[in-house]
């Protein structure tokens, strides 16, 4: 029975979570309001992060990409929460789904502390929060800025929430981007930058000690950054490779700061990885596809959890191929893709 005409149920299995979604918002965003933490990346429909199966029920979907939801995804009941409202009360299957009382998300301006060039393309660009006003996020979690004219663009923070009380972004220069084009323009110290968050599902799940996989494609590193210091200082010791990719040396930008970190986590083991060096880069390491090398290293990953971040291209070849050819189960791969130039990119 539906509380009323315009409002339904959803239950999450096999956690039994339930929420109320009203019939003019998306499932995601229902549960979001209500502190429930169902797995999301874009909010656009286009990375794949929160799709799941509906076991029973109806929902209608506004628009997304073909790569996120198939159509053999539809036709076996799959939806996209992001961008499916419920027509009725449903029963969704999800076994990442987070129990109530997901952190609280707000809007706030920040200032820009310092602009760190690391690379021709790549910027850290550090954020002052406001004194009075706290923010609380999990590593891994990213933020939106709101341009003046309510467009946004994402983010993700770089630094474990306990490294602060600032954030760290690692930015990279997309020309022609109305945000990288500011960031790498005009952009200086003291400037004003309005943001909401945190978002996103892209966060260690702590409730088991598998062995982990990072991969990262350029600045997909952030994340990933940020879910190392967060290890490190909470003591996880879980055995983790991180294969960092690149099309030449100089886009692993902080690859220094990665060997820095090594003799303080012994279970972390580096591999970075170059597609296209040239001969005056003088690379020696591995080379080819990231996802590739990590195939190369692990013939089985049906014990492991994996954490992706970057390229979509990068992340969707890794989510196939280490389903099909290593084992990896559907529910052990946690990716956050950049979706499109307008997020995360421009």
């Amino acid at each position: 029975m539906t509380p009323s005409a315009s409002t339904f149920t959803v239950t999450v299995e096999p956690s039994g979570t339930a929420f109320s979604a009203n019939a003019d918002e998306t499932v995601l965003a229902a549960g979001i309001r209500q502190g429930v933490g169902l797995p999301y990346g874009c909010k656009d429909g286009a990375c794949g992060s929160c799709k799941c199966k509906m076991v029973s029920g109806q929902v209608v979907h506004a628009n997304f990409q073909r790569k996120a939801l198939s159509v053999e995804d539809e036709a076996a009941n799959f939806v996209l929460t992001c961008c499916a409202t419920a027509h009725s009360d449903i029963v969704l299957e999800s076994r990442q789904v987070t129990p109530a009382g997901a952190l609280p998300i707000k809007k706030m301006p920040t200032r820009v502390s310092s602009l760190v060039k690391k690379s021709d393309d790549v910027v850290v660009m550090q954020l002052q929060l406001p004194a009075n006003d706290a923010f609380t996020f999990r590593a891994g979690q990213y933020i939106e800025f709101i341009l003046r004219d309510g467009a946004r663009r994402s983010y993700s923070m770089a630094n474990a929430p306990h490294i602060g009380p600032g954030l760290e972004l690692h930015i990279r220069h997309m020309p022609g981007g109305r945000f990288t084009d500011l960031v790498f323009g005009s952009m200086k110290e003291k400037d004003i930058l309005r943001i909401e968050g945190p978002f996103g599902s892209f966060y260690l799940r702590e409730d088991s000690d598998k062995p982990l996989v990072f991969l990262a494609s350029g600045t997909g590193f952030a994340p990933l950054k940020a879910l190392l210091e967060h290890m490190q200082h909470c003591g996880i010791t879980r055995p983790t490779t991180l294969y960092w990719g690149g099309r030449r040396p100089g886009d692993l930008y902080m690859d220094d700061w990665v060997r820095a970190q090594l003799s303080n986590m012994p279970q972390v083991h580096y591999v970075p990885v170059v597609s296209d060096a040239l001969p005056e880069d003088q690379w020696t390491g591995r080379t080819g596809f990231v996802h590739l090398a990590v195939l190369q290293d692990f013939a089985d990953l049906s014990g492991h959890q994996v954490y992706a971040c970057g390229a979509p291209i990068v992340v969707e070849s890794a989510r196939s191929a280490f389903s099909a050819q290593a084992g990896l189960p559907a529910d052990a791969f946690f990716a956050d893709s950049f979706t499109s130039a307008a997020d995360k990119a421009a």
